[in-house]
């Protein structure tokens, strides 16, 4: 049986001047896998994905600045974009010397990790894609009025509004799933919580209006998978709103070999289908060269 008693420690360090937390498991002899949390989440998102792959992987999950226990500087001392996301995300797997690795994609953890993987090729052994959109065609309705703020930010604070609203981090989760009795509601009253903590709002407003870069990116995105052609496992949460499934189907465009599940689940799909996701990456991963 899988462990669910894998032993997971937690730190924090320094890197580029903000104070970043990490989640590690697993032997550190082992091949990695880090796993790119979403919005407005945290590693906290694997806690039950991390134990059932510990034996086998060692794993690395961060908080992004901004996120869950690492440091929320004010805009005014961090920039809050993906590229710097993700620069100090590098940073992070640099300094701790970790430079093979199987990058574990979801939501907000697509832009960071695509930017990774397209500075960083060598580094990518397989991709593992999670509701971490890069096609139009998985771009849900409510991006419809999210474009509006990206056009002038000012006139639409109610898009802000509705991001960081209780409501919105409900509906992230549950999404159109049938299975509400499977959904712990303390995940979006936590995130709730979260969202809530001064100088938040200021934080994920820019990033959600930097969000357009990523929309802007999907071309070189795609480009960069039909070149490289990275192994890749997607397993994509059906009932997502956000994100839907046709984005999911997408990436077969330009990479005809990647495995794609799409499971009875939603935007979390870790929420509903921890167990199927972490016996299809063993499987998978136990197929690709180290």
């Amino acid at each position: 049986m899988p462990s669910t008693s894998a032993t997971i420690t937690y730190h924090r360090t320094q890197v580029d001047g903000v104070g970043i937390f990490y989640r590690e498991a697993g032997p550190s002899d082992a091949p990695t896998i880090v796993l790119l949390h979403g919005f407005p989440s945290s590693s906290r998102m694997f806690d039950a994905l991390l134990p059932l792959l510990a034996t086998r992987y060692h794993l690395i999950a961060p908080d992004y600045p901004g996120f869950g226990q690492s440091e929320a500087p004010p805009p005014s001392r961090y920039a809050y974009t993906f590229d710097h996301l993700a620069q100090t995300t590098n940073a992070l797997l640099e300094q701790l010397k970790i430079s093979r690795y199987v990058l574990y994609l979801q939501d907000y953890g697509g832009p960071v990790g695509y930017r990774i993987t397209v500075a960083h090729p060598e580094r990518v052994r397989a991709l593992v894609i999670q509701n971490a959109n890069a096609y139009s065609e998985g771009l849900g309705a409510k991006w419809t009025g999210i474009a509006q703020y990206w056009a002038d930010r000012d006139a639409h604070p109610e898009q802000v509004d509705a991001f960081t609203s209780l409501e919105g981090a409900k509906a992230r989760h549950i999404g159109n799933s049938p299975n509400l009795e499977r959904y712990n509601p303390d995940t979006w009253t936590d995130e709730y919580a979260f969202l809530s903590r001064p100088g938040q709002r200021e934080i994920q407003a820019d990033l959600l209006y930097d969000y357009r870069t990523n929309v802007a990116s999907y071309p070189a995105w795609q480009a960069f998978l039909r070149e490289h052609k990275p192994p890749t496992l997607i397993v994509w949460g059906r009932y997502d709103p956000s994100f839907i499934a046709p984005g999911a189907e997408a990436f077969r465009r330009d990479l005809p070999d990647a495995e794609i599940h799409l499971l009875d689940a939603g935007h979390f799909a870790l929420d509903e289908k921890v167990d199927d996701i972490a016996r299809l990456m063993i499987d998978f991963l136990s197929k690709q060269p180290e």
